[in-house]
C-alpha cells in the first residue's frame, strides 16, 4: 500500500469527514468511550489502534506483535484490537484522535506528519539514505530520536519506534531510468509532498500528484507515463499491466512513526507503562523484518509478471538533491542536521 495514500474508507461515517468538523465531539464521544478504558470490573483495559493498511500488510504484522505481547505480559488484562484499512480514521485523522487521546496509537508516515511537525519532512528528501541500512542506522540513531522529540512534543505522544515503508522506485512503461537525463519529457506521478515535487522536477521529469487509487487509470490511458511506489504496491496495484520497466532507484525509504497516545499512556498502570514501550520495540523489529520479506516476494512475481528491473547511477541524482536540501534546509532543522545523516 503507498503509505502516503489513504484508502477509501467504505466502513466510515459521513460524519467524520473532515467538512463536518463541528461533528468531531461525537466522533470523540463514541470512539471515546471504549478507548483505553478498564471494563468488566477493572479485568481488561481496552485499547483502540488504527492504520491505513490491509490485513496482509506489514502494519498488521507489526501491531499483531504487539498484541500478542501486550495480552500475554498483562494476563490479558489488554485487550489489544488493530483497526486496518482506516476503518475507524484516514492517516490525518489518526493523528489527531492520538494527540486527543481518542485511539491508542497509529503508525504514520511522516508525509502526513509534516503538516503537524514541519522537522519531519527532514526524511522525505530523496536520494538522502544510500539503503536500507543507513536508513535504519539514522532514525534508530541520535537524528530520529531529535525527530521523535519534536513529535512528542507536538502531539502529545510517545513515538514508540519507526516502522518502514519500503524503498520506493521509479517505474514506467516507456524506458528504464540509468540517469536524470533519461527523466526528461515523463509524466511522473510522485507523493502529495512538496520535497519530492520538487526533487522530480529538477531530476528532469514532469511531476504530478493525484489519488493513488486513479494512478493505473491515468497510465493505462496515456495521461500519465508513470509513478513511483515501493515493490509491494506495485504489485499490489497490478500496475504490471500498465507498465514495463522499473528503476531501482530507491531515491525514498518512507520512515513510520508508531505513535501512542501520552493521555492514555499515562492513565496506565507503570507495569502496563513498561510493556507497551517493549512491546512497541519488539514490533519495529517484526514489522521490518515483514516490509523486507514481502518485498522480496513482491519482486519475484514482477519478473514473473514481465516486468524489466534495471540498476541507477544514483550519483548524479545525489548531485542534483544537494540543491534541494539546501533549499528546504531551513524548514527541517539546519543543512548541519541534513550533513550529519550522510555522513553517518
Amino acid at each position: 500500500m503507498d503509505n502516503y495514500h489513504i484508502f477509501p474508507n467504505k466502513l466510515k461515517s459521513k460524519m467524520f469527514r473532515k467538512s463536518n468538523w463541528y461533528l468531531w465531539p461525537l466522533l470523540v464521544l463514541t470512539v471515546g468511550l471504549f478507548s483505553c478504558k478498564w471494563d468488566n470490573g477493572g479485568k481488561n483495559i481496552v485499547m483502540k489502534n488504527s492504520h491505513n493498511a490491509g490485513e496482509k500488510h506489514s502494519f498488521q504484522k507489526g501491531y499483531f506483535s504487539m498484541k500478542e505481547h501486550l495480552e500475554k505480559e498483562s494476563e490479558d488484562k489488554i485487550d489489544f484490537q488493530i483497526f486496518p484499512a482506516a476503518q475507524i480514521a484516514t492517516e490525518k485523522e489518526a493523528i489527531e484522535m492520538v494527540k486527543l487521546g481518542v485511539i491508542a496509537s497509529s503508525p504514520v508516515n511522516v508525509g502526513a506528519l509534516a503538516s503537524f511537525v514541519p522537522e519531519v519532512d527532514l526524511f522525505n528528501f530523496p536520494f538522502l539514505f544510500r539503503d536500507t541500512e543507513h536508513f535504519y542506522n539514522v532514525v534508530d540513531g541520535p537524528v530520529g530520536k531529535q525527530i521523535a522529540k519534536k513529535i512528542e512534543a507536538k502531539l502529545d505522544c510517545i513515538v514508540l519506534g519507526w516502522w518502514f515503508g519500503g524503498g520506493r522506485n521509479v517505474w514506467n512503461k516507456e524506458r528504464p531510468i540509468h540517469k536524470p537525463e533519461d527523466l526528461q519529457g515523463l509524466k511522473i506521478r510522485v507523493i502529495g509532498s512538496s520535497i519530492i515535487l520538487d526533487g522530480f522536477n529538477s531530476f528532469g521529469a514532469q511531476a504530478t500528484n493525484m489519488s493513488f487509487n486513479q494512478l493505473y487509470s491515468a497510465v493505462s490511458t496515456k495521461v500519465i507515463d508513470g509513478g513511483e511506489c515501493d515493490n509491494t504496491d506495485l504489485l499490489d496495484m497490478k500496475f504490471y499491466e500498465v507498465t514495463k520497466y522499473i528503476s531501482k532507484t530507491e531515491h525514498l525509504f518512507p520512515a513510520i512513526a508508531l505513535i501512542f497516545s501520552k493521555k492514555q499512556y499515562n492513565k496506565l498502570p507503570p507495569d502496563i507503562q513498561k510493556e507497551i514501550l517493549e512491546a512497541g520495540r519488539i514490533s519495529v523489529a517484526v514489522q521490518r523484518q515483514s516490509m523486507n520479506q514481502k518485498t522480496k516476494e513482491a519482486v519475484a512475481e514482477l519478473e514473473e509478471h514481465g516486468m524489466i528491473f534495471n540498476d541507477v547511477n544514483k550519483k548524479p541524482f545525489q548531485n542534483l538533491a544537494k540543491k534541494l536540501y539546501i533549499q528546504y534546509a531551513e524548514k527541517v532543522g539546519g543543512m548541519q542536521l541534513i550533513e550529519q545523516i550522510i555522513n553517518q
